[in-house]
């Protein structure tokens, strides 16, 4: 019995658009339904080196929840490479002047860190309110477990 290896072209016109609503949803649930899918782990020809995964439209993101304390606790860190240029910034923060980067960074951590991470988190699409310009793509609503 052969092991079929799939190719880059069986998935080129087969890739799917979902559509999330993040009103109301905990951020960990939620990103990782979104990695599941930008994956396309759940594809019966999901193959690891393969960039097989469906694109994902996350709406409302300023109204995602943070459980517990996370929302004054949990910080987001970046540095520019100079000594002492260490930012710090809190998920409060962060949600009031960019709310879909907490999405966003959520999902990356969820992605394997290799040559294709930047390729599927190209098919991430996160927005604050309730509109996106990703309407001629028939995105369909997707419901989170």
């Amino acid at each position: 019995m052969k092991t079929h290896h799939p190719k880059l072209t069986d998935f080129q016109g087969k890739r799917a658009w979902h559509l999330i609503d993040a009103e109301g949803q905990v951020l960990g649930n939620l990103a990782v339904e979104a990695a599941v899918i930008l994956r396309g782990k759940n594809k019966p020809e999901w193959h690891p080196s393969l960039d097989c995964g469906d694109n994902i439209i996350v709406i409302n993101a300023e109204k995602i929840v943070l459980t517990g304390q996370k929302e004054a606790q949990k910080e987001y860190f970046r540095h520019s490479g100079y000594p002492g240029a260490l930012k710090r910034t809190t998920a409060g923060k962060m949600r009031k002047e960019h709310p879909e980067r907490i999405i966003e960074k959520a999902v990356a951590g969820m992605i394997p860190r290799n040559r294709l991470k930047k390729i599927i988190l190209g098919k991430l699409h996160v927005y604050a309110g309730a509109e996106h310009p990703h309407a001629g793509q028939n995105p369909k609503p997707l419901t989170l477990k």
